[in-house]
């Protein structure tokens, strides 16, 4: 449903009941009409929801099926503009979309009798004016006006009173017994900075965030600042103050188009255009339009990301306004006290249980807006933005006569076989930016890492950023249900996964200064794609020259243009990766001297991650380089052992070797280590050849340091030393299994050498192939000796996470197709013939496995025939369903192009079997191994380590890595001594077998019901594994 404005009174409008609830919008969207908020008449009816344009599609409304995501008069039409939810305004002044000029309330009786009419169509439609209160996230001022606003009508009411403050709730989950245990032993680190110092870094993060946006000098080599630069920096600066203009008259039509639309009771984004003032909105475009790329940006894509970009300023601007920032930093004050290196408190305590103990709970952040509002705002937006930026067609003489060009236009390309409309920038404008070479890039205040200690997370809506909104599980937009199932969940069953993602955040990082400095030295060149760093565009391949002659055949012609796509193509990629890197890198320059912070949030399966999309640790090689602990540990007795080792591991030489044969790998090579510290660019260049070279030279680095130290135990090492899972996935189905033979290949056992599952994969697949051959299989007699374990590997790795044969033959496909000396000719048929015996050889190792992942695949099927989204609990608590429906075209018409897109994750509608049932096996296994690294993270955290993981890849100090190592194997025998595959038979059959489903009166689903019953209690039998031993494995994680 949409809201509108009354013409008459400048009032909010909206539909019957619009701001009471689902049952509502549901009698309004029935009868159809739209009320004005003082009576008057609005001149027409709103279409029942919205007709579909085509079959499949539907037409956009405002429609949300949650409370808390209203666009409604009491929430969205007015918070921004400083106006009151129910007071009209004076027609004679500036109304709401002028973006500015005074304004006074109406006192017209028209406009009290119109809050009488409204307050009596709620109580027509069931509902009561308490409900404001209690039902409607608003903040304490909102609730104020509210409040006088009810009162003009009915003086004698009264508010109903806050609901008592809950007693703190406690986990009860056995695996996090000791964690919330208040006798043991505790000893939760400290930061290293002071308390007066870390009180300093939150005013500087209030400030970045106040401004929503970061001004960041770009590390691409300066250009030399001759007469043409000046000129073209001058117009340009010239043009952006005109366009600023331009925009902001732009704004003033739309806003009074949007208000033609409301008098018609047509669905208006008026409201929505009135959250930010004028200028402030003109200056966003103006940022979009900076960045957009020479090829440029689909006109969807380019929608949601404005539309997303405007409600998270609105956000920021409704938190200033109110006297939340207040109360924030004194409550904030407090907390790092915790924190600081120089206080103490009485009783140790977790981040976010100290937090909680400060006050009461905040006030709700704004909810998002529905993915149909900013589509549609964002596509209003992005069309003035077309037609008001003008400028002139000849950059060379801007001032001289000649007609005014669009900087955007609209044109139509192919996409994978699907014609989209595009917003590209017109070459001379390519041009203009390109002369300029201005020295500054722009980004969002939540797109950069914190300069202090993230929130703590104490609820889905509260953590992180201090005023940025942020989602505590990330998902598509759109998507509500992982959101609802958070809402509807007990908090205490979300506190592990609350304080596993507070610990991860509250890591401090520094930029390694001397890795970037070399990285710089690259990228300012000519890049380095061997090493990871891009080569910018002068380096892209350049189309075919000359014209074809008159005569040409159509096979010439054809070459040409597969040539001048394939030219394109590798443009397009190598742009994308520049601009990547030139993110990263100008990110890592801006922050080399501070400290840092990446807050994190997780997925829809409780895998985790940090929310700045640019700069993080769980990027490439050359992303990972670039950090190290902002606090350092001294090595101790074997911190250096592990420190050599761990640069063995990344440069992959010996894998199949003891930890004993690795560290004497590492002294036999001391020399090359020791010379790429000193002369990485001019010496002999051994990390160059290795894996993993970027973050193999920051560690020859940080050796060459500690040998050279006067005592090397007592040298402090920043640098993270990672421990990594032997195939993570299959470690898990194995100790799921209780699969002997299977965990034997994964290192659940304890070996004297690491066990590769892919070599044994391979050897067993040439076990086949021999006998194939034999037998005169003529594919199995050509692919003698072309079986590898690179060949077999990436199947091997993905099979776990739901690859299917079709998937697997493809990536077999691409490495026979590396093999110079292979056949190309059987290529086809020699991948057929491997994936098949890939399976048969995982089905032979891993019989446990097999068994669990059919059992989770079918159970998926059945529940999805039924008309359900599969749905489980992980062992911490965490509610997950999958958000894999059949596709509800949205289409939004009008304008340049009317859009088209899908939202797969609308429970409205059937789920999709096939991603259903191929997505449960992989997502239960990742909800498992986040399971095991949030009991991890939160048990290292107690023992005082710094920890931070890149899923199964876990990172602390090199002298810290035993402690972890124990820690980990320990978590993971705790996780799996629970009866996980039992407990989710128990919930699923809770869930979708409930004795009101079983009575169905169609038979044929009664029979589906039946089935379902008898697959979810048929829990696979489990093997005799003792699980006890991977306490005692070397490589479990190593």
């Amino acid at each position: 449903m949409s809201c509108g404005w009354c013409p008459a009174c400048w009032m909010p409008s909206w539909p019957a009941a619009c701001s009471t609830g689902s049952a509502g919008l549901r009698r309004a969207s029935r009868r159809g009409r739209w009320r004005s908020c003082c009576g008057r008449p609005r001149g027409s009816r709103v279409p029942r929801r919205s007709r579909p344009a085509r079959p499949g599609a539907r037409t956009c409304s405002w429609r949300s099926s949650s409370r808390s995501s209203w666009p409604s008069w009491s929430v969205a039409c007015s918070r921004a503009t400083s106006l009151s939810p129910t007071t009209c305004w004076s027609p004679t002044t500036a109304g709401p979309g002028s973006g500015g000029g005074s304004r006074w309330p109406c006192t017209t009786p028209s406009c009290s009798a119109g809050l009488v009419r409204c307050l009596d169509q709620m109580a027509r439609d069931g509902l009561q004016p308490q409900e404001l209160f209690s039902g409607v996230p608003l903040s304490p001022e909102e609730q104020a006006v509210v409040l006088r606003a009810v009162r003009k009508a009915q003086p004698a009411f009264s508010p109903p009173p806050p609901p008592p403050r809950p007693p703190p709730q406690v986990n009860t989950s056995p695996l996090l017994r000791e964690i919330y245990a208040k006798e043991g032993p505790v000893s939760y680190p400290k930061l290293h900075l002071p308390l007066r110092e870390l009180r300093s870094l939150f005013q500087q993060q209030l400030r970045v965030e106040m401004a929503t946006t970061v001004a960041v000098e770009s590390v691409e080599q300066a250009r030399v600042l001759t007469e043409e630069v000046l000129r073209a920096r001058n117009t340009l600066q010239q043009l952006r103050a005109e366009w600023v203009e331009a925009l902001c008259l732009g704004l003033q039509n739309l806003k009074a188009s949007e208000v033609c639309a409301a008098r018609t009771g047509r669905p208006s984004v008026f409201p929505f255009l009135c959250v930010l003032p004028e200028k402030e909105l003109a200056e966003l475009l103006l940022q979009a339009l900076q960045v957009l790329p020479p090829q440029g940006e689909s006109l969807l894509s380019l929608a949601q990301q404005l539309g997303m970009r405007v409600f998270g300023r609105h956000a920021v601007r409704r938190q200033q306004r109110s006297s939340r920032l207040q109360a924030l930093q004194e409550r904030y004050y407090q907390y790092v006290r915790l924190l600081a290196s120089d206080t103490q408190v009485e009783a140790p305590q977790l981040p976010r249980q100290y937090w909680e103990a400060l006050g009461p709970p905040e006030a709700p952040h704004e909810q998002p807006w529905p993915l149909s509002v900013l589509v549609q705002l964002g596509k209003k937006l992005a069309e003035m933005l077309v037609e008001a930026v003008r400028m002139p067609g000849s950059v060379a003489a801007p001032q001289g006569p000649g007609t005014l060009i669009p900087v955007l236009y609209h044109v139509y390309s192919f996409r994978s076989f699907r014609q989209i409309g595009i917003l590209k920038p017109h070459p001379a404008f390519i041009e203009l930016l390109a002369t300029a070479a201005e020295h500054t890039l722009t980004f969002e205040a939540a797109e950069v890492p914190m300069l202090c200690p993230p929130l703590p997370w104490t609820s889905p809506h509260t953590g992180a950023f201090l005023l940025s909104p942020t989602k505590l599980m990330r998902s598509l937009e759109g998507t509500v249900q992982h959101q609802r199932l958070l809402d509807s969940c007990p908090p205490a069953d979300l506190h592990g996964a609350l304080d596993a993602l507070t610990q991860l955040g509250n890591c401090a990082w520094r930029v390694n200064g001397r890795v970037l400095d070399l990285v710089l030295e690259l990228f300012t060149a000519k890049g380095c794609p061997h090493l990871g760093v891009p080569a910018p565009a002068s380096e892209a391949p350049r189309p075919p020259d000359g014209r074809l002659p008159p005569g040409a055949s159509p096979a010439q012609k054809a070459e040409v243009r597969r040539e001048l796509a394939r030219c394109l193509k590798v443009a397009r990629e190598m742009h994308s990766l520049r601009s990547d890197a030139l993110y990263r890198l100008s990110l890592a320059q801006h922050l080399r001297h501070r400290v840092f912070w990446l807050p994190h949030n997780m997925d829809f399966r409780g895998r985790t991650y940090p929310c700045p999309p640019h700069f993080h640790h769980l990027g490439s090689d050359l992303a990972r380089a670039l950090l190290e602990f902002a606090q350092g540990r001294p090595l101790g007795a074997r911190g250096l052992d592990w420190l050599k080792v761990h640069l063995v591991n990344l440069t992959g030489l010996k894998k199949r070797e003891s930890l004993q044969a690795r560290l004497a790998f590492a002294d036999e090579v001391m020399k090359d280590i020791l010379d790429s510290a000193d002369r990485p660019m001019t010496g002999r260049k051994w990390w160059m050849q290795v894996d993993e070279p970027w973050q193999a030279l920051a560690c020859c680095m940080e050796i060459a340091r500690a040998v050279r130290a006067p005592d090397p135990a007592a040298y402090v090492s920043h640098f993270p030393v990672h421990q990594d899972g032997s195939c993570n996935g299959l470690q898990h189905y194995a100790a799921l299994g209780r699969d002997s033979v299977g965990a034997a290949s994964v290192n659940l056992l304890p070996s004297d050498v690491p066990q590769d599952v892919y070599s044994g994969v391979a050897a067993q697949v040439e076990v086949f192939r021999k006998q194939d051959a034999k037998r005169g299989v003529h594919v199995a007699q050509v692919l003698e000796g072309f079986i590898s374990r690179k060949v077999v590997k990436q199947t091997v790795m993905t099979v776990v996470y739901g690859v299917t044969r079709y998937g697997g033959r493809l990536q077999i496909e691409r490495r026979l197709r590396e093999l110079s000396d292979f056949p190309q000719e059987f290529v086809w048929e020699a991948s057929h013939y491997l994936v098949r015996q890939v399976f048969n050889s995982l089905q032979e190792m891993f019989s446990g496995t097999r068994a669990i992942q059919h059992w989770l695949t079918e159970s998926a099927r059945l529940i999805a025939h039924t008309g359900s989204a599969v749905q489980w609990v992980t062992p911490l608590g965490v509610p997950v369903i999958q958000p894999y429906h059949q596709d509800a075209k949205v289409l939004i018409a009008g304008g340049m192009q009317s859009l088209t897109f899908s939202q797969s994750g609308d429970t409205s509608q059937k789920p999709n079997t096939l991603k259903q049932k191929n997505g449960f096996p992989p997502n239960f296994i990742h909800s498992l191994d986040s399971s095991h690294m949030m009991l991890t993270a939160l048990h290292c955290y107690r023992k005082g380590l710094t920890f931070v993981s890149v899923h199964d890849c876990f990172w602390t100090h090199a002298a810290d890595v035993e402690v972890m190592n124990q820690v980990c194997r320990e978590q993971f025998v705790s996780l799996h001594s629970q009866p996980i595959l039992h407990n989710l038979s128990r919930f699923l059959v809770k869930q979708y077998c409930s004795s009101t489903r079983l009575r169905s009166p169609k038979h044929s689903k009664n029979l589906w019901m039946g089935k379902l019953q008898d697959t979810l209690k048929s829990v696979p039998e489990t093997g005799a594994l003792d699980l006890e031993q991977v306490k005692h494995s070397t490589y479990f994680f190593s």
